[in-house]
């Protein structure tokens, strides 16, 4: 009876949310792949190693000279991709932080940048350690206040970079909101939104008003955990032009065998992020009731402030979920040490589940005081849920909140 309860109560939980995206499987099935583009009439596109390409004569090719320039197994997945994203273009990068890169290079030393104050450490680090240091005018704020990032921005402001939910406490950012303030304050900035945590199946930044939507690959969008990669999508032609050539110029590439595993891993998404999603609202309603538990932060639980945003601009919910464990580091570190099936281990998005220390680990480079106004604790510890079954994760997960608190059961 006690678990029909709980299965009607994540149900109920799921209810309410965006319709899924209109033929979302299919295109990720088929869009990019067609077996006419080759000779052979192969199904599944082909790993194409070659570094170079013969021409019919100099400057007559076939639509590739160089593979930095070009590479018909890339070209493949970014087709794929920009299908799921609602998008006329993809560009596929070596890294996220790659792709972060060559979006930054297209502005010049003077320009402003607004970040959302609450990222990837990896972001913050290079905005503040290489951009910063560059000639760029780096801000930062909440994004989730409007009024707050209106403030913000200033004469030299030409992006503003948004993640959400945020990386690690999980706030979520109106994105049609804010694109629509930003473009009314200046129709010449650019909106970035990091779309890592949710994936093309449950959010289209540009369908919200964003000019650009990146993506570490290495996390949901690939969700094997054996490929590092960037991804970027566009609508605009002038902005796709201008990545278009700094891919080119810097490049920052993926690997030929990294698009391929990548462009598979696509087939799967759907059938993954669904699975996500259920698996993570099981946990965060196992995690809000135990009592040596301070607080979830789940944008999926009605107990988070921004749920309803959420509901109303994303079909779903990945399967990051933050919490508060009570007590000091020890009982953290001790949380963390004590687990079995989850891997104590930075990054995320992978078919398996993945458990780490914020404050020590994935955010180390933020700043010690810009950490205490964010809430990155030490008890502060960030869950990727896998695709295990749902009740050997939550078992884990007792059994190493118990090793943390002994004498609470």
């Amino acid at each position: 009876m006690a678990s029909t309860h709980k299965q009607s109560e994540q149900n109920d939980l799921s209810a309410g949310f965006r319709s899924e995206f209109k033929s979302f499987a299919t295109e990720a099935i088929h869009v990019g792949q067609e077996p006419e583009q080759w000779k052979s009439m192969a199904v599944v596109p082909p790993i194409s190693l070659s570094t170079t390409f013969k021409q019919y004569g100099p400057g007559d090719h076939a639509g590739f000279e160089y593979s930095r320039s070009g590479n018909p197994t890339r070209n493949c997945l970014e087709k794929a991709v920009a299908a799921l994203d609602g998008a006329k273009h993809c560009l596929a990068l070596a890294s996220g932080l790659a792709a972060t890169m060559t979006i930054t290079h297209m502005l010049k030393s003077g320009d402003g940048i607004v970040c959302m104050n609450d990222v990837y450490g990896g972001t913050n680090r290079y905005f503040r350690k290489i951009a910063a240091e560059i000639g760029l005018d780096v801000s930062f704020a909440d994004c989730a206040k409007l009024e707050t990032l209106k403030a913000a921005l200033k004469p030299n402001t030409k992006l503003v970079w948004i993640e959400t939910p945020t990386n690690p406490t999980m706030k979520v950012v109106d994105i049609k909101s804010c694109s629509e303030m930003i473009h009314e304050h200046n129709k010449d900035i650019m909106v970035v939104v990091d779309n890592t945590f949710m994936s093309a199946y449950f959010q289209r930044p540009l369908a919200l008003g964003a000019d650009i939507c990146m993506y570490s690959a290495t996390k949901y969008m690939n969700g094997h955990s054996d490929v590092v990669m960037g991804l970027i999508s566009v609508n605009r032609e002038d902005v796709h032009e201008r990545l278009r050539f700094l891919q080119n110029a810097l490049g920052a590439v993926p690997s030929p065998f990294d698009c391929y595993l990548c462009n598979r891993g696509l087939k799967t998404l759907h059938l993954r992020m669904r699975q996500h999603f259920k698996n993570a609202t099981a946990v965060a309603l196992f995690l809000e009731a135990d009592p040596r538990v301070e607080r979830v932060i789940f944008p999926g639980l009605p107990s988070h402030p921004q749920h309803e945003l959420m509901k109303r601009q994303c079909t779903g919910c990945p399967g990051m979920i933050t919490f508060y464990i009570k007590g000091k580091l020890a009982n953290a570190t001790a949380f963390l040490s004590s687990l079995k099936l989850f891997a104590l281990a930075e990054s995320l998005g992978g078919y398996e589940s993945l458990a780490e220390h914020p404050a020590i680990m994935t955010h180390a480079s933020v700043p010690e005081k810009e950490r205490v106004v964010l809430g990155i604790s030490d008890t502060l510890i960030r869950l990727s849920v896998g695709l295990e079954d749902k009740k050997d994760i939550i078992d884990d997960l007792e059994q190493a909140l118990s090793a943390a608190h002994p004498n609470v059961k």
